[in-house]
């Protein structure tokens, strides 16, 4: 004797026709840039709406010359050897000249100029 599950057949075994699959799959082959260029307008939205909100929150300070500020320490300019115990701020540096909005030249303590804006 059979088992149930074993003898029944599924509605999709039992009506699948050939023919009318590989139509259906030519079909949404040629959909396939339409359904490519709607995920793409739907991630664009996406990235819109989260710069949106990200900048809606964000509140800008602006720097003045004279003013005192620490310098994010970067992957290719730490320290070797420290790992998580290495610093992620360095300074504090003075701001010397504004070049635009965010980029500044920095003098140490002493006035002596840091390289690289």
């Amino acid at each position: 004797m059979v088992p149930m599950e074993v003898g029944s057949g599924s509605f999709r075994r039992d009506h699948y026709d050939p023919k009318a699959n590989e139509v259906n799959y030519r079909l949404y082959l040629d959909m396939i840039e339409e359904t490519r260029k709607d995920s793409q307008a739907r991630l664009a939205a996406y990235q819109q709406r989260t710069a949106r909100h990200y900048n809606g929150r964000v509140k800008t300070r602006p720097l003045r010359v004279g003013d005192l500020v620490l310098r994010r320490v970067m992957p290719n300019t730490k320290v070797p050897g420290r790992g998580v115990f290495a610093e992620n701020w360095e300074g504090p540096y003075k701001v010397k000249s504004v070049v635009w909005e965010g980029t500044y030249h920095l003098t140490d303590m002493n006035d002596k100029l840091v390289p690289r804006a």
